[in-house]
């Protein structure tokens, strides 16, 4: 299933409270009814929309005082519905590498990291794809990270451009985080890749141009 990317006014409506109370337990549907203050049929097809859409399964039988009650749990896929933050965690790791590292070292390594983001990306594209399908792919793989990318072609060159920079938070703090998605960008498209990001204006928005690499002469 592809990761669900839905906005906090999900988790205000009905189904957005049922996953935020299963989420970490396992629950019956009397339990639910009990606290959302609705009736059992009313949960039960809230349920079966979270079933359908790969977030809520059945997780075995529950005795009841009258008859077994279905019980039901998330689905490691409803995990990615969940917001993440590793902001603080990166500018700290970012500060401590500025320390340890010369300005070149860190640029190293970076990109190196950017490199290394590649590799699942990779496996997925074909030899022969030109550089249009592959540039779509980076575009897929910035929007995994947090981005909001888009693809656009110009005469010669590629552009990706996003107004939500995954890293935002950790640009703006440290502008060479840049270079870690500018090396993933070349990774994938086998291009020549020019960051051109603007990380002046908050939050930083990211452009990657794009162009095809010179083959060298025999």
């Amino acid at each position: 299933m592809k990761e669900t990317k839905l906005g906090e006014r999900f988790f205000e409506s009905t189904r957005g409270r049922i996953v935020n109370m299963l989420r970490g337990r396992i629950r019956t549907v009397i339990e639910l009814a009990e606290e959302l203050e609705m009736t059992d049929n009313a949960v039960r097809a809230h349920l079966a929309t979270l079933e359908r859409d790969g977030l809520v399964r059945q997780s075995g039988v529950l005795r009841g005082h009258r008859k077994p009650h279905f019980a039901y749990e998330l689905t490691p896929e409803a995990e990615h519905l969940f917001p993440k933050s590793y902001d603080a965690l990166l500018n700290v790791l970012l500060g401590v590498l500025k320390d340890k590292l010369a300005p070149e070292e860190l640029g190293d390594v970076l990109r190196e990291a950017g490199r290394r983001a590649a590799a699942n990306t990779m496996t997925i594209i074909a030899v022969d794809s030109d550089l249009v399908s592959k540039a779509e792919k980076a575009v897929e793989a910035l929007e995994a990270l947090g981005g909001a990318p888009q693809l656009e072609k110009e005469a010669d060159k590629i552009i990706i451009r996003s107004a939500s920079c995954p890293f935002g938070a950790a640009v703006e703090a440290h502008p060479e985080v840049c270079r870690a998605a500018e090396a993933m960008v070349a990774r994938i498209t086998g291009g020549r890749v020019r960051e051109k990001c603007d990380k002046t204006c908050s939050p930083p928005r990211c452009l990657f141009e794009i162009t095809e690499k010179k083959k060298q002469r025999a």
